[in-house]
């Protein structure tokens, strides 16, 4: 299928601005051009044209929120230096299977301050020192190949997806989740204590209460006594 058709079919009914992923891969170029993509697609942050014949990025449009570019398995051999101007955002760019046999070619991206990761043909004569050449040429780029320069691969980007980005607001809502709980159980123990000591005051004074019975009643068994003891000497007195 042709690019310029493949793209329609891509849209959907969509408007250009609106498509943030386009694949156009294994389609068919205009003579090793780009055909049918513009400076409408404003919001396109991923494009993928592997495999479509290409030789040349002369006609690439402007895309200023463009993150990742697929450009794998075709015939670029040059030109990349465009790239600085159309797709400044640029964090991967995948140039593998392309005809890219000098360094000198890939240059032109060192004005690319984003840029991350770069996926190229290696040389595989001198495959370390190819790789230290890039690293030096390109100093922005993190990982080359998928590996970074002490031979650690690169995160999958699936894995941050699931991840997902470090959110502050979350971890400010857990700490006040945290805050709150916290206060509950402050409360609730305020709540104990308090109740606590109502019943320890309400002990006491039912303790006080039956000191008090207790005292009233060894006083009136002393009056009893005292009165008996007044009748036996008066019943004495009268004998």
């Amino acid at each position: 299928m042709e690019m310029k058709k493949r793209i329609t079919e891509e849209l959907g009914g969509r408007k250009p601005a609106e498509v943030v992923e386009l694949l156009l891969d294994s389609c068919v170029s205009a003579d090793g051009e780009l055909d049918g993509l513009s400076e409408d697609f404003s919001a396109l942050e991923v494009l993928s044209l592997c495999n479509t014949g290409l030789k040349s990025l002369s006609k690439m449009p402007s895309l200023p929120k463009l993150k990742r570019l697929e450009l794998s398995d075709n015939a670029l051999s040059s030109g990349l230096e465009v790239l600085v101007e159309k797709c400044p955002a640029l964090t991967y760019l995948n140039l593998s299977g392309n005809s890219i046999k000098d360094l000198s070619a890939i240059k032109g991206l060192q004005k690319l301050p984003a840029l991350q990761s770069l996926d190229l043909e290696e040389d595989e004569e001198d495959e370390e020192s190819w790789r230290e050449k890039v690293f030096e040429l390109l100093p922005q780029i993190c990982f080359l190949n998928g590996f970074d320069q002490d031979h650690n691969q690169a995160p999958d980007d699936d894995d941050d997806d699931e991840a997902g980005p470090h959110d502050d607001d979350d971890d400010d809502d857990e700490d006040d989740e945290d805050e709150d709980e916290g206060s509950e159980d402050e409360e609730v123990g305020l709540s104990y204590l308090m109740r606590e000591g109502i019943q320890d005051e309400e002990d006491d004074g039912d303790y006080v209460e039956e000191e008090e019975e207790e005292e009233d009643g060894d006083e009136d068994a002393l009056r009893g006594e005292k009165r008996k003891r007044d009748a036996e000497d008066d019943d004495d007195d009268d004998e």
